[in-house]
């Protein structure tokens, strides 16, 4: 593993981007890893078809929570439209370490629970 990725996890992990909860927000989704019992929690709120504000809080390993603070550092501002489109590879790319199979499911809790929570919108 690149040492330089391996100290943006560990950063993003103890220096969580976004973190906490949006009051009166415009979606507010939870989402577990049944399998080693990760969780996130991302409330956002969206205007004119963009999300202007977007945090999160949660439990569980280094992968997951520095997922959720990389992807909503790299979501925030962006237009729904857009923010759909977000994949495996976009979340695998921001963590830039290659990973087991348990843990892919670690980094992509965030994306799962993000698309639910857009979904909810649309």
């Amino acid at each position: 593993m690149d040492p330089l990725y391996r100290e943006i996890i560990l950063e993003h992990w103890q220096n969580p981007q976004n973190a906490g909860v949006i009051p009166n927000a415009d979606f507010d989704i939870t989402e577990t890893n049944p399998l080693c019992g990760d969780e996130i929690r991302l409330t956002g709120k969206i205007k004119d078809s963009k999300l202007i504000e977007i945090a999160f809080e949660g439990k569980g390993c280094a992968i997951s929570q520095a997922s959720a603070s990389l992807l909503t550092e790299e979501i925030k501002g962006e237009r729904l439209v857009s923010i759909k489109r977000k994949n495996e590879k976009d979340i695998l790319e921001l963590l830039g370490i290659a990973l087991t199979p348990a843990r892919i499911k670690c980094a992509l809790l965030v994306l799962n629970t993000l698309q639910k929570g857009i979904i909810l919108l649309s």
